[in-house]
């Protein structure tokens, strides 16, 4: 499941999953987040019911990313029972973006 994070929604729809949440932070202006966007797009539907895949648009919602210390995009958050568990900055290769997560579902 792919979702668009807000500030509004964060605390429930990322904070509050059940399953864990891999946040994709990243802006319109960004050319290595739209790199990455294909692949969190086809890992979306491949790890569906397992890992929600979520974007934030941090031009739009910079409180969040501010939250969670966020100064280069795109960044690549995981959330697990409401917790911050990992993080990875900039671009990286389909099986490098898959690491951050598989140990986790």
């Amino acid at each position: 499941m792919e979702l668009e994070a807000t500030n509004e929604n964060f605390a429930t729809d990322v904070l509050g999953s059940e399953v864990p949440v891999l946040v994709d932070f990243w802006a319109e202006w960004c050319m290595p987040c739209k790199m990455i966007a294909p692949i969190l797009e086809e890992l979306s539907g491949e790890y569906d019911g397992k890992l929600t895949i979520a974007r934030l648009d941090v031009d739009a919602h910079p409180s969040v990313a501010s939250d969670y210390d966020v100064v280069s995009i795109p960044s690549l958050l995981l959330f697990k029972n409401g917790e911050l568990v990992r993080r990875h900055v900039g671009a990286a290769p389909r099986d490098a973006i898959v690491e951050i997560f598989a140990d986790q579902i």
